[in-house]
């Protein structure tokens, strides 16, 4: 190489550098900054997971989402500012994405729905819901479903897809639930009389609330006799045991005062 090409090439280089240095230079001051930025809000993130509740086992995968979600933008950035052009693995990224998105659109939804659930809280652990037709006590909120526990010991998982779709009813969220069981009692009673009976009975049930107070009333008129609608409230957590005390109670105040049920020729009440 002579003296003329070693000049030239080296004019090229200083060229280039003058260029291309700067440039990396300031990529990597921005990249420096934007990671010590992300350290900072991934630690904000996380502590407001804490503050608001989050389960334990879901708080770790939001904030590693987060964390890849915004290093993979930072690294775009930073390609750009060197020159790189990021317009075709934008493109194969979104390719990709919607791949894996048509693939896994049922575990995407229920992850979706899992997030609802975690911020809008409808529900929380601990709380007695109704959701799916499924009745039990919120044992876990998982990011893909949420785990019941039935009175009955039975551990059921619904996806949370269904739960957002469905009707929940949350027996928790106003701290008393009032049960609706309906008697059926012969048209020639007196029902002041057997309206005082029940309400005695409730107010001597366990576990019954005074405040709401119980109420007893005429629901309709039936083929058999009058259908007296008995309106307990209880605890949530304490709602089937109630409920049994409840029936026992009134049975047994309306065979001491000799009462029967209007049933029918087959022994089932109307």
């Amino acid at each position: 190489m002579d003296a003329i090409d070693f000049q030239k090439y080296l004019t090229m280089f200083i060229d280039w550098a003058i260029v291309f240095v700067p440039k990396v230079a300031m990529a990597a001051l921005v990249l420096w900054i934007g990671l010590w930025l992300l350290k900072k809000f991934l630690l904000v993130f996380k502590a407001s997971l804490d503050k608001a509740n989050v389960s334990k086992d879901i708080s770790p995968i939001l904030v590693s989402i987060a964390d890849i979600c915004a290093k993979t933008v930072l690294l775009f950035i930073v390609a750009g500012m060197v020159g790189i052009d990021t317009a075709s693995f934008i493109a194969m990224l979104a390719a990709a994405g919607f791949a894996v998105g048509l693939a896994l659109q049922g575990s995407l939804g229920n992850f979706a729905a899992g997030l609802l659930i975690i911020f809008f809280k409808p529900y929380k652990v601990g709380d007695l819901i109704e959701a799916e037709g499924k009745f039990g006590e919120v044992s876990e909120i998982q990011i893909f479903s949420t785990v019941l526990v039935t009175p009955g010991k039975k551990k059921l998982i619904i996806p949370n897809g269904k739960v957002i779709d469905g009707v929940v009813v949350n027996y928790s969220s106003l701290g008393a639930v009032r049960m609706e069981l309906p008697i059926c009692v012969p048209y020639n009673q007196d029902y002041k009389h057997v309206e005082k009976i029940l309400t005695d009975s409730l107010k001597l049930t366990p576990g019954v609330l005074t405040d709401p107070a119980p109420t007893v009333g005429i629901e309709q008129f039936g083929e058999l006799g009058l259908i007296i609608s008995v309106r307990p409230f209880c605890e949530p957590t304490e709602y089937q045991q109630v409920r049994f005390d409840v029936l026992r109670h009134v049975k047994n105040a309306l065979h001491l005062h000799g009462i029967p049920l209007a049933v029918n020729a087959d022994g089932t009440t109307t």
